[in-house]
């Protein structure tokens, strides 16, 4: 089975917000902005179809998004 890809919105430790792959030391691109960062790592998590995780200033991950094919997806309450 591939391992999965995923993409995380980090604050980063010189100023502004980082887009890095999961498990990288490096930063693919780094954004003023948290907005910036993460219009930017949701374009390459679709291209990717992997999942974003969005982490909040304390570092928690404070959103997730799915953009892979999800074996469990969500069930309409309609």
């Amino acid at each position: 089975m591939a391992k999965k890809t995923t993409q995380h919105i980090v604050k980063n430790p010189s100023g502004g917000w980082a887009v890095k792959k999961g498990g990288s030391s490096k930063a693919t691109k780094v954004h003023k902005t948290q907005k910036d960062a993460i219009d930017h790592g949701r374009t390459i998590a679709k291209n990717q179809k992997a999942e974003l995780y969005i982490h909040g200033q304390d570092g928690k991950i404070r959103q997730k998004d799915s953009y892979g094919n999800d074996p469990n997806p969500p069930k309409d309450k309609k």
